[in-house]
């Protein structure tokens, strides 16, 4: 049995009790169970409101107390909430009249008074024990943070993280949730009188089953295993001119990272939102610039310690587009067989047999709209500040330029793509008489295939395992930019396999 941990912390104001429990936002997630103990007026609720606002983003939104109507929900934009005071309970028994017993699943639970129903508390779960300190003054309080059973390494993680930001000097910094992604990191935006930066907590990422030639599917295709990547790969790309953030404050071991904040001038506008040309150019001509001189395998990390950037093969690309057979296709009740699911394997590594012979470069792989800022302030290419690249590696120069011209969160429309296809291949042939446009545009044909391939499996096992079904509604656009890049000729053999064994996704 996992040993409890516990660590204390002196509160001298309710500012200082909200920055806890945003602190502890950063690292729960859906499932998670809070408890909030302590006498009356210790501030439970307060600390209970302080991190549904947090997670809301909304400082003014109304949080009640629960202590009349024992249990209130709220639909957050992480995770669902539900805020319960157990004062009035007798008997345990009666957490199912309230829908506490057992607790729901898929969100988070803040249970104030958990004494009253110690029998009915999971068995991993965060305590948070709360009490006075009139000494310290008329707000002050004393906090004891506990962690059971599983949750005994969140705690750990909240006191190196409260220690991080403390060493840091950004122990006072107002907190600001960020949206995050569908990985296990998360970001918060920092805020002092001095301007603004973002906390990155990104934790080593843990091994899922190894049913990928004897591997986790994250190392099968090379994915960032901890924070050591990002660092390395931001610092790689400032060298040479282009906009990634700079580094303030690194615990690397531990995960937690201080970056500079590039704001949130986005490339896209409107309602359904739409790609700002002006700004897609200059995202191509970045890429054309990157691509132009040939780029080192090997990165400086730390003093005595370097980065080698794992090449793109063709065994990680055959894992992602496997993903299709694996998680999509049974979706739309066309699980191939073994002899189908064969056939695919063969053809897929026939074609790629093409980008593993091609020159390689830095493939961010997810150069999209969410994962650019504009720095308008900034010239020419360095305009175009990059936030996500941690999952870099050696590959086709064409990934990247199809991961921004058929983004999958938005929907480019054709006349775009061709217009910036066809400028970033005269920028490459304007300074490398060798390019070639033809051959580039057939690379740039795969690797749609594969990428779009690997997003429908994806979205497929975010939404049935990960119960994320937020993502099924970005197929069909997949979908459409699939059918692009299979009419070109180095395609049609796979395209008339999708064509007799792969339906469409639901509209």
């Amino acid at each position: 049995m996992t040993e409890p941990s516990t660590f204390s912390l002196a509160l001298a104001n309710e500012t200082a009790t909200a920055h806890l429990m945003a602190d502890l936002a950063l690292l729960i997630g859906a499932g998670d169970v809070v408890t909030l103990s302590g006498d009356l007026g210790a501030g439970k609720t307060a600390a209970a409101r302080a991190m549904i606002r947090y997670l809301a983003g909304d400082e003014t939104l109304e949080v009640p107390s629960p202590t009349f109507t024992l249990l209130q929900g709220y639909d957050l934009p992480s995770y669902p909430l539900v805020h319960a005071d157990l004062y009035r309970v007798n008997d345990a028994s009666e957490l199912e009249e309230i829908g506490l017993a057992p607790l729901p699943e898929g969100v988070v639970a803040l249970i104030e008074w958990p004494e009253r129903a110690p029998a009915a508390l999971p068995a991993d779960r965060i305590d948070i024990a709360l009490s006075h300190r009139p000494a310290l003054g008329s707000t002050a309080r004393a906090a004891v943070i506990t962690g059971y059973g599983k949750a005994a390494a969140q705690v750990e993680r909240l006191k190196a993280l409260r220690e991080f930001l403390d060493d840091a000097g950004y122990a006072d910094a107002k907190r600001q949730r960020m949206p995050g992604d569908a990985s296990t990191r998360s970001y918060a935006r920092l805020a002092r009188n001095d301007g603004f930066v973002i906390l990155m907590n990104s934790p080593k990422r843990p091994d899922g089953p190894a049913i990928y030639e004897g591997k986790p599917y994250s190392a099968a295709v090379h994915l960032a295993e901890d924070v050591k990547p990002f660092v390395a790969i931001a610092n790689g790309l400032r060298e040479r001119g282009f906009s990634a953030p700079a580094i303030h404050h690194a615990d690397l071991d531990a995960g937690f990272l201080i970056t500079e904040d590039f704001g949130s001038a986005s490339f896209v506008e409107g309602d359904p939102p739409a790609p700002i040309a002006e700004r897609y150019q200059a995202a191509a001509d970045m890429l054309a610039a990157l691509h132009r001189h040939p780029l080192p395998e090997v990165l400086p990390l730390a003093p005595q310690i370097t980065y080698t950037i794992p090449a793109f093969d063709t065994d990680a690309l055959l894992t992602e587009v496997g993903l299709m057979p694996e998680w999509y296709m049974p979706d739309r009740n066309a699980a191939p067989s073994n002899a189908v699911r064969a056939e695919f394997v063969t053809m897929w590594r026939e074609l790629l047999a093409k980008p593993a012979a091609a020159a390689k470069t830095w493939v961010m792989r997810d150069f999209h709209s969410p994962n650019l800022i504009w720095l308008d302030a900034r010239a020419d290419f360095a305009k175009v500040g990059i936030i996500d690249f941690q999952d870099a590696v050696l590959g086709p120069a064409a990934y990247d330029l199809v991961s921004l011209l058929q983004d999958a969160r938005i929907d480019v429309p054709e006349t775009l793509e061709l217009a910036m296809l066809t400028r970033y291949m005269k920028a490459r042939l304007a300074s490398d008489d060798s390019f070639d446009p033809a051959a580039f545009a057939e690379l740039y044909a795969i690797m749609s295939a594969q990428r779009n391939t690997r997003l429908l499996g994806t979205f497929a096992r975010l939404n049935r395992r990960d119960g994320k079904p937020q993502y099924l509604k970005h197929q069909p656009r997949i979908w459409t930019y699939l059918n692009r890049s299979l009419d070109h000729p180095a395609l049609s053999g796979i395209r008339a396999w999708y064509a007799a064994h792969v339906p469409p996704p639901v509209p």
